[in-house]
């Protein structure tokens, strides 16, 4: 009985020297629970339509045959062959796609965007060799440098966007700083889903001829957090009118969209619970490391600049208009003192 006390006192005290490791096992193994109840929801929503779907497309390929006995199978195989692969490079046959192009100006910039954004939708894809290797080094250097724009502008917008008012109410109401940020960061969140959701959505699907609102909606959400699936894309349909400028604004719009989003979700990020449930899954640095880098860094030390430029008449007086008095000093003495 003792020996099981001892053993599972030894147990938890494992536990409890390695619990962020602890914690991160039980965060591995959420994740896999959530990927696997994610595949069950989406194969027992979708399946039955695709099994729907392929049962009408087998019977719309026998009736095809019946109504044409000259056409045999297999030209009819290899002729749809042909056209899905055109298709896969997004070149289709249909009658409603002639005179749309997917590699002048206004479509390569769109391309470009959704490249560099990570967004990809696949509806457009390089068709020569040349294309899919200047893709790939245009992509290599073109996705740091882009989320290095993002990450300078995401920065400067924080600084007008979420700290400055958050101190302003923190400092001229009074309220904790903690309840000022949440509130601050759930209007923001707010006002951009009205802004890159909702508003966007509603244009879209007055514009688009097949899309309704939900579908709208579901662009903008599979653009904007860089899903982008390529399922539903703007300015597709038959003799869209002013095509280029449509195209210019969607990209405008995924570049706006994708930076307030990141602001969002920067803000939120910065809550201090947030922060505080983030940092039970990390590993803790050890204290005698973190010491020893310290006496590292000050044995390595240098003087810096500021040290070494002397100083001036003017701001030696600066420096004594601003200093305190002089400051009494105590001497001590080990005699005991008389009383």
């Amino acid at each position: 009985m003792f020996q099981a006390l001892g053993s599972s006192n030894r147990c938890l005290r494992l536990m409890h020297s390695n619990k962020s490791s602890c914690y991160f096992a039980l965060l591995a193994l959420a994740y896999l629970l959530y990927l696997s109840f994610g595949a069950l929801i989406f194969s027992s929503v979708e399946l039955p339509y695709e099994d729907r779907l392929r049962r009408e497309l087998r019977e719309l390929k026998d009736q095809f045959l019946q109504d044409n006995p000259c056409l045999t199978p297999d030209s009819l195989e290899h002729f749809l062959d042909q056209v899905l692969e055109a298709n896969n490079y997004g070149v289709s046959v249909l009658n409603n796609s002639t005179g749309k192009w997917n590699w002048d100006f206004t479509s390569s910039l769109f391309f470009a965007a959704t490249v560099l954004t990570t967004t990809g939708y696949g509806h457009t894809v390089p068709l020569s060799d040349g294309g899919k290797a200047f893709c790939i080094i245009y992509s290599l250097l073109g996705i740091p440098f882009t989320l290095l724009v993002l990450t300078s502008i995401v920065q400067r917008l924080m600084v007008h966007v979420s700290r400055r008012p958050v101190q302003y109410i923190h400092t001229r109401w009074g309220y904790t700083e903690q309840t000022v940020a949440l509130v601050h960061a759930v209007i923001l969140g707010l006002i951009v889903t009205s802004c890159f959701f909702f508003i966007p959505a509603a244009i879209f699907s007055s514009l688009e001829e097949d899309w309704n609102f939900l579908e709208s909606i579901y662009f903008c959400f599979i653009s904007l957090s860089t899903i982008g699936l390529g399922d539903y894309v703007p300015g597709e349909v038959r003799h869209q009118q002013f095509r280029e400028l449509y195209k210019l604004g969607i990209t405008v719009y995924l570049m706006i969209g994708l930076t307030a989003v990141l602001v969002v979700l920067e803000t939120f990020c910065e809550l201090q619970k947030l922060k505080e449930f983030k940092r039970i899954f990390y590993l803790k640095k050890d204290k005698l490391e973190d010491e020893q880098n310290i006496l590292d860094h000050d044995q390595l030390s240098f003087p810096s600049v500021t040290d070494s430029v002397p100083i001036t008449r003017e701001q030696q007086k600066l420096n004594e208009a601003f200093s305190p008095g002089p400051v009494a000093s105590y001497q001590f003495t080990e005699e005991p003192v008389n009383r």
